[in-house]
């Protein structure tokens, strides 16, 4: 038997008490790579659709090749065509200053998209 109803625990407020600044540094980071590269936004929510298209928004997409896995990164449809794995990896560098293995790097996805589509 299906419940009727589930009850989503995430929130645009979830990192409050454990990393309050995390949607302002993403939103830094992503602001700053636009005034040089202003393509980098639509590159930006491409990567967050690229991710989600597959599997579910899981981060799957900055996934390293293992030696019995091709990632996604290097799967045919999306050599050549995925931009932005240098800013979200420039975006975990600095949320990992800041707050220490707390923020997920699906979250990371997330709020770099949103800060793009905000731009």
């Amino acid at each position: 038997m299906l419940p009727s109803s589930s009850y989503a625990q995430l929130t645009p407020s979830f990192y409050t008490k454990t990393c309050p600044n995390v949607s302002s540094i993403v939103h830094e980071v992503v602001s700053n790579v636009s005034k040089t590269d202003p393509r980098m936004l639509a590159s930006l929510i491409r990567l967050h659709f690229h991710d989600c298209f597959v599997q579910g928004c899981d981060a799957s997409i900055l996934l390293n090749n293992t030696e019995t896995i091709i990632s996604e990164q290097d799967a045919l449809p999306n050599i050549n065509s995925i931009r932005g794995l240098d800013v979200i990896n420039q975006i975990k560098f600095a949320v990992e200053i800041s707050c220490q293995n707390t923020v997920s790097c699906s979250d990371i996805l997330n709020l770099a998209a949103q800060s793009s589509y905000v731009l």
